[in-house]
């Protein structure tokens, strides 16, 4: 609503009136308080004569020439009463947290002038949109309106005589670019120049998509990155591994298409070569692509091979970074991979250990903690490579279940029991052996008020 220089009546004097005061003086309208009583904000407004000040009690009579009016006072019967007076003059009335008498809502804002984003629950939850509203506002960059403003000037002169996808994919291009640059901090004559140079340089290239490499994180879906979301909803292909679970899949764009492309137990060999030729030919074809792994793409995930297949036939890309399973599946363990006292070193390696024969390693075994992968069904011959290495049998070790999941397990027990441990794991939730001094500290470490399940191996 527009309510430039028409007046508004706000009923109240207290911080919930002045909150509503000082969104009324970013649209420039002309209020009135009544009030008997006001805060030093709007104390402050009234002396600055952006207010003027009804110093009395609401009178029916104050509400002859108001567009708009705000019940925002401590005294329930009294606001019913402003609404019941509005009604009867129909003039929209909102009562402050009582949706059962408001004839308009005032959503949260985000406001990045230009750009503003508005954030309502219908006025059911007033305090769920402000909550929200805090989400968004740190996602987006403070000074993002000067990339708006900036975009507006050039949206003319930017793509003239290109055709309307030219165009729009160009721009889309440009303004996921302004995000990744943060040209927000920019000052606005050098953020011009950043995007003319841009949208100059995407125009001399060929018309072929991009693939974007995201590691998807252990599972939880709030441990997914900013900018893996990102780039998730603007995917028109999602290119998934079979552990990433489904709250994940659904934070991408609603009509992009999902290929399940991930690996299982008597897979042949060509599944990564149907992986490569997918990634290829939709990129090629014009699609942004994203090949969504779990975990982090470059720990155990074939991510650089993936690269390799890419740069090899000229396809643009992007690597996002994820949460790998070690990090993620420690810290949700309360487990500390490295320790002042205990841990120096840490080593990730998969449950295909290599032999001590080949490693050629003597470095002392105290101090250092393993995070095995896939080590599952490997157990014993993690076990027997560790115990050769070196490792006492009395090692500590701890077998994360479904890490950072709502139905995580944490077994502890020793190196010499990995196998019994191993046993425990009866479905296909991921599981990562931790093994080290480090392990011991899991139970006393464990989250206060978020305990995993945790139990002590045979």
């Amino acid at each position: 609503m527009d309510l430039r220089d028409k007046p508004v009546l706000v009923v109240g004097g207290g911080k919930v009136a002045a909150r509503k005061v000082r969104a009324l003086l970013k649209a420039e309208a002309a209020i009135t308080v009544v009030a008997p009583e006001l805060d030093k904000s709007l104390q402050a407004a009234h002396a600055s004569g952006q207010v003027e000040w009804q110093k009395q009690s609401f009178d029916e009579s104050q509400l002859a020439n108001a567009w708009l009016v705000f019940a925002a006072t401590d005294d329930a019967a009294l606001n019913q009463a402003v609404f019941r007076a509005g009604e009867t003059r129909r003039i929209p009335v909102n009562v402050v947290d009582d949706g059962e008498h408001c004839r308009f809502i005032s959503p949260a804002v985000i406001d990045r002038h230009p750009i503003q984003v508005a954030v309502s629950t219908g006025g059911g939850s007033p305090m769920m949109a402000r909550a929200v509203r805090g989400w968004i506002e740190r996602i987006l960059p403070q000074g993002l309106g000067k990339v708006a403003e900036a975009a507006s000037r050039l949206r003319k002169t930017l793509g003239a005589g290109q055709s309307m996808k030219q165009r729009r994919d160009r721009w889309s291009f440009l303004l996921d670019r302004s995000r990744s640059v943060s040209w927000s901090l920019q000052e606005p004559a050098a953020i011009e120049r950043s995007m003319t140079t841009e949208f100059k340089r995407r125009a001399a290239q060929s018309t072929q998509g991009r693939v974007y490499l995201v590691g998807a994180g252990p599972g939880r879906p709030e441990l997914l990155t900013l900018r893996a979301l990102e780039v998730m909803q603007q995917a028109d292909v999602i290119l998934h591994d079979r552990l990433v679970p489904e709250a994940i899949l659904d934070s991408a764009r609603r009509d992009a298409d999902r290929i399940d492309v991930g690996k299982r137990a008597g897979d042949q060999p060509g599944q990564q070569s149907r992986i490569f030729h997918l990634m290829v030919e939709l990129a090629q074809a014009g699609k942004t692509v994203v090949r969504l792994k779990g975990g982090d793409a470059f720990v155990f995930g074939r991510g650089g091979e993936e690269l390799q297949h890419l740069r090899a036939h000229g396809v643009e890309y992007e690597v996002v970074p994820g949460i790998t399973a070690a990090l993620g599946c420690a810290a949700y363990a309360g487990i500390p991979l490295t320790h002042r006292d205990l841990a120096h070193e840490v080593t990730f390696t998969t449950g295909h250990l290599a032999s001590p024969e080949t490693t050629g390693d003597s470095r002392p075994i105290a101090g250092r903690t393993r995070a095995v992968y896939m080590g599952v069904k490997q157990a014993p011959v993690v076990r027997d490579n560790l115990l050769a290495e070196g490792y006492p049998p009395s090692t500590p070790a701890a077998l994360v279940i479904g890490g950072t999941m709502d139905g995580q397990r944490v077994l502890f027990g020793r190196l010499a029991n990995l196998p019994a441990m191993a046993a425990k794991v009866t479905d296909r939730a991921p599981a990562l052996f931790i093994i080290g001094e480090v392990a011991s500290l899991g139970e006393q470490l464990a989250w206060f008020g978020r305990q995993p399940a945790l139990e002590v191996a045979a």
